[in-house]
């Protein structure tokens, strides 16, 4: 492969990287789906590549679709909750997420709804939702026709919802509620710790059973205070933690040295926590390892 051609790819990696990580929910694979994607780039006759960008995205989307049911079925049989792989946003490794409804296209919550969908679906519904192709464009990509695009828009619609932002934006006053939640819980403050949460709050811990994690979610305000309030002080001992930017939603990242451990993405709605997921699998956050520098 040229040089020039490697730069082109290299021009279209970051969009890649972007499309592959929303229909996988994993980095890691993401990541593999990309490389294939060069690989494939290099040895292809150009003559019969009009348009890379448009060429490259039914590539990595096809790639995707082959992962996804292998990976439908490891997810059968994962131990405790399945979260996605965290990816810390703030630099753009997931796109521009300016606007609510492309931060609610890589937020947690929306990956975990993307898991009900069929993968045809998925790709259907992540190529008009997140990246508005229309659906003579989606049937390119996928050789379908379009009134089958159509239906399976219409179908994945019914399953996760229209697209639009659930929660709001990361703020100033995100990264202070966030810092007073990890203050609270590390001192074992059940009242300060009410206070911060919503009545309908629920914690997801992704440990994949390779570290204690909760294996089921803790749904409601009051019993996760009372969780948070009982277990934080021993939980958080030994451990620094730093505000950053996850998935799209104001995140925090649990270090213990140089070692991050752990990685969560908060919720919040009106001013309260609504929601943490909170991966600690450490096989899920080697991607997120590479991004961060210890602070």
């Amino acid at each position: 492969m040229t040089t020039t051609l490697a730069d082109e790819f290299e021009t279209h990696r970051p969009r890649l990287f972007s499309l592959a990580y929303r229909l996988l929910g994993s980095a890691e694979e993401a990541e593999d789906a990309v490389q294939d994607a060069y690989l494939r780039f290099s040895g292809a006759d150009r003559t019969g590549i009009e348009h890379p960008a448009a060429w490259l995205a039914k590539v990595v989307t096809n790639l995707c679709l082959n992962r996804l049911t292998s990976a439908r079925a490891r997810r059968e049989t994962y131990v405790g909750t399945w979260l996605p792989e965290p990816v810390v946003t703030a630099e753009g490794a997931l796109g521009p997420l300016e606007s609510a409804e492309q931060r609610d296209s890589v937020s947690m919550a929306m990956l975990v709804l993307l898991e009900r969908l069929t993968p045809a679906e998925r790709a259907v519904y992540v190529l008009r939702a997140a990246f508005g192709y229309g659906h003579r464009e989606i049937a390119g990509v996928l050789d379908l026709s379009e009134a089958n695009c159509r239906q399976l828009y219409r179908r994945a619609v019914r399953r996760v919802g229209e697209p639009h932002a659930r929660f709001e934006a990361a703020s100033e006053r995100q990264e202070e509620l966030v810092t007073s939640f990890i203050t609270a819980a590390r001192d074992g403050d059940l009242a300060g710790l009410e206070k911060l949460l919503a009545a309908d709050a629920t914690w997801w811990s992704d440990g994949g059973g390779k570290v204690t994690a909760a294996r089921w979610p803790i749904e409601g305000g009051s019993k996760l205070a009372r969780f948070l309030a009982g277990g934080g002080p021993k939980f958080a001992a030994g451990l620094e933690f730093t505000v950053t930017e996850v998935n799209g939603a104001t995140g925090l990242a649990s270090w213990a040295g140089d070692t991050l451990v752990g990685l969560a993405a908060f919720e919040v709605r009106d001013g309260l926590v609504a929601g943490v997921r909170a991966v600690v699998n450490p096989e899920k956050l080697a991607f997120a390892r590479r991004q961060l520098t210890r602070p």
